[in-house]
């Protein structure tokens, strides 16, 4: 069996690495010239810390990312909302990690070299467009530099693993627009002493105002490289595409954070201080009724495109990877994409749909309806009965529970 797969982002990487160990050959084409990400910031839930320690990265992980031992809800006064262990401390028996995208991206891109070869990955080729029969898929793709067609690549298989703006999914879905929350996003990343213990992610404020950080990689000199998020609602529109690589102006949005200076964090410093900041609009797409069409799959952002809520669509593009990855194993390519399919995608509609509701965020919200001056009491704002119901609802939305996720990987070979 051969698959094709289109894009190697974090989710066409770690597929191609499961169809390595499950002794199946795929090659991945990607439209940029080489494979990089931007250098901020993404959370792997334990999940899929699982899941890259079945193809034996755990060790590399570990030496690139920085565990996330709580998550803390805060107002925009400082005041403490809600807290949960996370990771090993929350009784999972793997770590939540947070890691610099690019970093990601090269430690699963080197794997996947050392072990598949250079040839695996293509870069430069964008897909324009494919065409399957009864025994396989032909793809034909351009170079992404002269617009000219350079390629076509025959396979049993072809996995979309192409992002947001995914060339496999527009083929199913021609007219559905991307969805605008209503918020934009600026976010950028620099060294500040550890804060709350160094190993805790907050998000303090609302749903309309919002600031979100958590230290993704350890220093020599002790301190911690911070990545962080400022979010703003708007009126306005949002631009047609997520520019990642937009830069902006600080003075945008800052003057709104001038005054969230807390004693664990000073804020207004930390975006004072940051070189360079990236703008892009929070938005998602509706979720689709198919993403197996045949011999054609989609996966990751391609498949189930969600707003940032919770830290979930990284961790759950390595989950794909690996149970299509499985399934393929079993050698009917037609029945493991729908099998593949059928296991995913109901999950990943509950997710999406529960991060548009805001998941455990709500609690940012109700706080600040509720209680828009602070409190004294969080109990008399918040009882603590509907915190935990909150947590709780989304963890099991998202499959996150510690027993299900203790339990052995089902998707190694």
């Amino acid at each position: 069996m051969k698959v094709i797969i289109v894009g190697a982002g974090i989710g066409g990487l770690t597929t191609a690495l499961s169809l390595f160990e499950a002794g199946i050959e795929s090659r991945i084409f990607e439209a940029a010239s080489a494979v990089a990400g931007l250098g901020l910031g993404i959370n792997l839930q334990p999940i899929a810390v699982r899941e890259l320690a079945e193809l034996g990265l755990a060790d590399k992980l570990a030496a690139a990312a920085a565990p996330i031992e709580e998550l803390a809800f805060y107002n925009r006064h400082g005041q403490r909302i809600w807290s949960e262990p996370r990771g090993l401390a929350g009784g999972f028996h793997w770590p939540q990690y947070a890691i610099n995208r690019g970093a990601l991206q090269a430690l699963l891109h080197e794997a996947l070299r050392a072990r598949g070869g250079e040839a695996t990955v293509v870069t430069g080729h964008a897909l324009v467009d494919f065409e399957q029969d009864a025994t396989g898929v032909t793809a034909h793709f351009v170079d992404s530099k002269s617009g000219r067609r350079s390629h076509s690549e025959r396979g049993d298989v072809l996995i979309g693993a192409d992002g947001l703006h995914s060339v496999v999914r527009e083929r199913f879905y021609p007219r559905q627009a991307l969805t605008f929350a209503g918020q934009m996003m600026w976010r950028s990343s620099l060294p500040v002493p550890p804060y709350l213990g160094g190993r805790t992610m907050i998000m303090a404020g609302h749903r309309n105002q919002k600031f979100v950080a958590y230290p993704m990689s350890p220093l020599a000199d002790g301190n911690v490289v911070l990545n962080w998020i400022a979010e703003l609602g708007t009126t306005g529109e949002a631009s047609p595409r997520e520019e990642w690589n937009r830069r902006v102006d600080k003075a945008l949005f800052a003057d709104r954070f001038r005054t969230w200076k807390f004693d664990w964090l000073d804020i207004p410093s930390i975006i004072d201080r940051a070189q360079a900041i990236f703008e892009f609009p929070k938005v998602d797409r509706d979720p689709v009724s198919r993403w197996t069409f045949g011999r054609v799959t989609l996966l990751g952002d391609a498949a189930h495109p969600m707003q940032p809520v919770g830290s979930q669509a990284g961790s759950q593009a390595i989950v794909d990877a690996r149970a299509v990855a499985c399934r393929l194993a079993k050698g009917d390519p037609v029945g493991a994409l729908t099998q593949y399919e059928s296991e995913r995608l109901p999950l990943m509609r509950a997710i999406a749909l529960q991060n548009r509701a805001m998941g455990a965020e709500a609690m940012l919200e109700l706080a600040e309806e509720r209680a828009p001056d602070g409190f004294s009491d969080i109990n008399d704002v918040l009882p603590q009965a509907e915190r935990e119901e909150r947590s709780a609802a989304y963890s099991r939305a998202a499959g996150l529970n510690v027993e299900s996720v203790n339990a052995c990987s089902p998707y190694s070979p």
